[in-house]
């Protein structure tokens, strides 16, 4: 498999390390017949996404947790709602395009489609089987796998992609899997599956005969049983039959005795008819005298009401005479009260007039205080600026003074000058300073007095505002006196003001006092009225009343009695009523005879069944035992045969004949990889391939092992013993030896390699073997040319060619 051309639209590899949503390729012009390829660029630039799309297969090795297509996903790695992948291929002399369509839009969907050229151009692959690539993933991998083989072949022979794992990581079944496929040796393997599978379902049909058998047995112990319950069928036959002839006559005699009382039961339905009427007339006798009585107790009880009520009357009015009473002397006392205040009312009416006037003198007096309070405030303030007037003055006059004195000691050095008298006391700068300082001595005099002058102005006004401020010394204190007096001459008018108002409210009281005293001494003179005239009459009528109707009751209550013996006395004349209950219980005697000959007869039918059911129990007794004998013979048969198929399917298994056809090629394999150690790295290291490796206990079992064999050190160890890139090589070694040996021995070519920083555990010198095995690699097994990316410059450089993914990016990455 060589790939020609690649196009890649929509992977996040490509838009983040080069900028770009697509990117194309044509490796056959690129490439032009080189034989060792480095696909290089800085960091992130998107090699691996590119070196895991460079084949046909629907995986990206690199991002893949599993060498095969399981356990990844392109939609992880695609962004675009329509992303695409198109490669141009070649394998053994055709050519093919694998164009695969990943979709986002929605509901995830991918398209693989795989075209094969002829002479008519592109058309869609068809195999001898009939299979067409339609789009559908299944068959686009079924059509890949019959042109390349399957993908876990083609990813440990011939693509080492970044993070692989290495062989020895490998277990024994994953390893024989994978070796007995580079080897070619699926149809035994798919042999020993279908004899596999013809082991499960023998023990499939095994089990359904055994589950057959356990139920013939339970059959089987289910028939015994019945057997043994109707053992004695025939003699509960003849049992039921006595007893049921018994059980007959017991029921004809019954009956003959229920017809003789139903007949004596007619004869005294007559006297029952008599005894009936006269049991009514009683009760409608009975009725009509507890309804009289009623009637009496009702007229009687309204009588009674009326009483109550009259007596009701009476005490209410009674009782609402007293509550007028206490109300009356409850209001008097209040107004009495309110009186008692009338003297205090007085005074305050006369003195209010009077207090308002002494609120009003002292409100003016406090007025002239706080204008005092405040003409003091201002005095002290206009004391401030005088002080602070003075100091400033104070001040000037120091300055002052020390101008005067220094425009003296100017003038002074008229005399002391060298030029004074000469040619050049004109031009004499100190000389026409001393000059002018003379001029201005008298001005500096001047300031000074004045100065002086305004001093004195400000002591004197100052003086004035003390004198003052004497004056109105005492006015803060007479302020808080005055206003001491305002607020309690304020209480004194307000107190007489309250109680002025109350004056209304006397006159009101005294007013209501007269006539409620009036009306107390009315209600004494009458005092409290009894009954009126009326009330009496009608008590008497009630009374009356109540002794009529006493005297009824008596007269209603004996006549009932009377009536009633008459009756009583022709009820106890008449015959004995009927005596239901032996109609009954001979009814009952009838009934556990029927019942009795039921169950006999339900007796006997029972057994006479049962005697019937045991023949055939019998019966089937003798067909369980004849199918449980034969179930026992194919039993034998198919376990003999499950056995047989069980072992011819451990003999076609990874520990079978493949693992012989392992053993068998291992020396080849081994001797692939020693010459690639050998010719790269030297005589050092040697391997050989293990396919029984001993357990704890020292005793063989089947396993897998790469043995290293170091000629400096002469011991022999395990690969994975072994430090990391030491591991590193001869993985590779071994990886190369397989593809070589399925270039050699299998059958199955590929002309081109690929591998993916597989140097990077590895020195410079090491590094540098490494491109040579490639070479070697590549002489030994005929190949065109090998792909690889390498974060070494030295190593990219040894490359006959090199696509630099640097001169893709867009400007500004």
């Amino acid at each position: 498999m060589t790939p020609l051309s690649l196009t890649l639209k929509g992977f996040r590899g490509i838009r983040d390390g080069l900028g770009r949503g697509e990117l194309s390729l044509d490796l056959d012009a690129l490439v032009s017949g080189a034989r060792l390829i480095a696909i290089a660029g800085s960091n992130g630039r998107g090699k691996t996404t590119l070196m895991d799309n460079m084949h046909p297969y629907l995986i990206m090795p690199s991002r893949a947790g599993v060498a095969g297509p399981g356990g990844f996903s392109y939609y992880d790695h695609v962004y675009l709602p329509e992303s695409e992948k198109d490669l141009i291929w070649e394998h053994e002399g055709l050519r093919y395009r694998s164009h695969i369509v990943f979709r986002l839009n929605g509901k995830r969907k991918t398209e693989a489609f795989l075209f094969k050229q002829d002479v008519q151009g592109w058309g869609p692959v068809c195999l001898d089987d009939g299979t067409v690539s339609d789009g559908k993933v299944e068959t686009y991998e079924r059509c890949l796998e019959a042109i390349l083989g399957k993908a876990e072949t083609f990813f440990t022979s011939v693509f080492s992609a970044q993070g692989k794992r290495q062989l020895t990581t490998y277990k024994n079944a994953e390893i024989k899997t994978l070796l007995g496929d580079l080897l070619g040796l699926d149809e035994i393997r798919q042999l020993g599956q279908r004899a596999a599978e013809t082991g499960r379902l023998l023990k499939a049909g095994l089990s359904a005969i055994r589950q057959a058998q356990t139920t013939l047995d339970d059959e089987l112990r289910r028939v015994e049983g019945e057997r043994a319950r109707m053992a004695d069928a025939r003699m509960r036959v003849t049992s039921a039959t006595v007893a049921k002839h018994s059980a007959q006559q017991s029921l004809d005699a019954a009956r003959a005795k229920q017809t003789q009382l139903a007949a004596e039961r007619d004869q005294a339905h007559q006297t029952e008819l008599r005894r009936s009427d006269l049991l009514s007339d009683r009760r409608a006798v009975i009725q009509s005298g507890r309804e009289a009585v009623q009637s009496l107790d009702v007229q009687d009880a309204r009588e009674r009401q009326r009483l109550t009520q009259l007596q009701q009357r009476v005490a209410a009015r009674a009782e609402q005479a007293r509550l007028r009473r206490h109300s009356l002397e409850d209001k008097r006392r209040s107004l009495n009260q309110i009186l008692s205040r009338a003297s205090a009312v007085m005074r305050a009416c006369r003195r209010q007039n009077l207090a308002e006037r002494i609120v009003a003198a002292h409100s003016m007096r406090v007025t002239q205080c706080r204008h005092a309070v405040q003409r003091l405030a201002e005095l002290q303030g206009h004391d401030r600026a005088a002080l602070q007037k003075i100091a400033a003055i104070e001040r000037e006059a120091g300055q002052a003074s020390l101008r005067a004195a220094e425009l003296a000691r100017r003038f002074g050095l008229t005399q002391e000058v060298p030029c004074f008298g000469t040619d050049l006391q004109g031009r004499c700068k100190l000389l026409g300073d001393a000059r002018e300082a003379k001029t201005l001595m008298p001005s500096a005099d001047l300031e000074i007095a004045n100065l002086s002058q305004r001093k004195r102005v400000v002591n004197d006004e100052l003086s004035a505002l003390r004198a003052q401020r004497s004056a109105l010394a005492e006015s803060p204190a007479s302020l808080i006196e005055a206003e001491r007096r305002l607020e309690g001459a304020r209480l004194r008018a307000s107190r007489y003001a309250v109680l002025a108002g109350q004056a209304g409210e006397i006159r009101q009281a005294r007013a209501a006092l007269s006539g409620l005293v009036q009306e107390l001494n009315a209600m004494t003179e009458t005092g409290f009225v009894g009954e009126t005239t009326e009330e009496f009459v009608e008590r008497q009528k009630i009374a009356s009343t109540c002794k009529a109707i006493a005297a009824e009751r008596g007269r209603q209550e004996s006549q009932l009695r009377s009536t009633l013996r008459r009756l009583e006395t022709a009820i106890a004349g008449l015959p004995a009523p009927y005596d239901e209950q032996r109609l009954v219980a001979d009814a009952r005697a009838v009934e556990v005879a029927v019942n009795a000959v039921n169950a006999t007869e339900q007796a006997h039918v029972a057994a006479v069944q049962d005697a019937q059911s045991l023949e055939l129990v019998d019966r089937q007794a003798a067909d369980l035992c004849a199918r449980k004998a034969r179930g026992a013979q194919r039993t034998a048969a198919v376990e003999e045969e499950l056995g047989n198929w069980m072992l011819f399917a451990k003999c076609l298994s990874n520990d079978g004949v493949i693992a012989l056809a392992i053993d068998d090629a291992g020396p080849v394999l081994s001797g692939l990889a020693n010459d690639l150690l050998l010719a790269c790295y030297g005589g050092r290291f040697t391997v050989s391939i293990k396919t029984l490796v001993e357990t704890g206990k020292g005793e063989p079992r089947e396993g897998f092992d790469i043995v290293v064999h170091d000629s400096e050190s002469t011991e022999s160890k395990s690969v994975g013993l072994m430090s990391g890139g030491e591991r590193v090589w001869i993985n590779e070694c071994m990886v190369r030896a397989v593809a070589l040996y399925l270039a050699q021995h299998a059958g199955r070519r590929y002309a081109t390699l690929f591998s993916d920083e597989a140097d990077g555990p590895l020195d410079p010198e090491r590094k540098r073997m490494f491109m040579a095995m490639k070479r070697e690699v590549l002489r030994l097994g005929g190949y065109e040319q090998e792909f690889f990316v390498s974060q070494n410059p030295d190593l990219t450089a040894t490359a006959d060619a090199m696509i630099d993914l640097d001169a893709f990016c867009l400007p500004g990455r």
